[in-house]
């Protein structure tokens, strides 16, 4: 049987690099994004070139409406769930705390941690083998800034990341004995579109100096760590992390 993968915020970066690869794996892969639909429409031409099977859906997976009807477009056009990367996240302008509103944070905490909630809960109930399923993994985008923090530019962006982090244990847990591993990738700083969004476009060019490797990572390298932690070579890890942050 086919395997079947949910890549969310799939049109850009880390996503778009995780789901052409989840193709060459051999997943059916349904690419969800927000607005960017050429985008998408583009990652799912380039997996179609390949031989794979792939659709692009539009939904926001911060709205709970949005998340149910993405997994039923799922269930009907690519068949049952076997893995879920959470990869879909924002960040806003570099800015302190204290200038911080709480239509931003709502922002940042909606998007980057209920979002997570609400597709994993989506993908178990489809998963578990205590539902029917046959098992499957999910696979958290966190970032290495849940341990650095992000003083100055992202305080709130680390939090939401953290709290990423504590649901990935958690979870892992939770499900370990029906069939499904939890686990996360941390990325330091990877280049990709996200920065700016911060307001700094460059920003690898200016930090890459405070990296042991003294350079940025590729979306493709942290594309790879996700697949490795959703094939069965990882099938005794769960609740597991692996930073990809050339040793910051």
């Amino acid at each position: 049987m086919e395997n079947v993968i949910v890549v969310t915020g799939g049109s850009r970066g880390i996503g778009a690099a995780t789901a052409r690869l989840a193709a060459k794996r051999g997943y059916a892969v349904c690419v969800n994004y927000r607005q960017r639909e050429a985008a998408a429409q583009q990652v799912v031409a380039d997996i179609q070139a390949m031989g794979g099977r792939a659709i692009a859906i539009a939904a926001n997976v911060a709205s709970e409406p949005d998340v149910v009807a993405l997994f039923q477009q799922v269930d009907e056009q690519l068949g049952p769930l076997t893995a879920l990367v959470n990869n879909a996240g924002i960040l806003e302008q570099q800015m302190r705390v204290e200038m911080m509103d709480a239509d931003r944070l709502n922002r940042i905490f909606t998007t980057n941690i209920t979002s997570c909630f609400l597709c994993a809960r989506e993908a178990i109930k489809r998963m578990s083998t205590a539902n029917g399923g046959r098992g499957g993994a999910i696979v958290n985008v966190s970032s290495v800034a849940a341990r650095l923090g992000s003083p100055g530019e992202y305080v709130d962006y680390a939090a939401s990341k953290g709290a990423i982090d504590t649901l990935t244990l958690g979870l892992a847990k939770e499900v370990a004995d029906h069939g499904i591993r939890v686990n996360a990738v941390r990325p330091g700083f990877i280049d990709t579109e996200i920065h700016a969004s911060g307001g700094e476009p460059n920003r690898i060019d200016r930090v890459k100096s405070t990296v042991p490797m003294q350079r940025g990572g590729a979306a493709e390298e942290v594309a790879n760590a996700i697949l490795w932690l959703l094939s069965h070579e990882a099938s005794y890890t769960t609740g597991a992390f692996i930073d990809i942050a050339g040793g910051k």
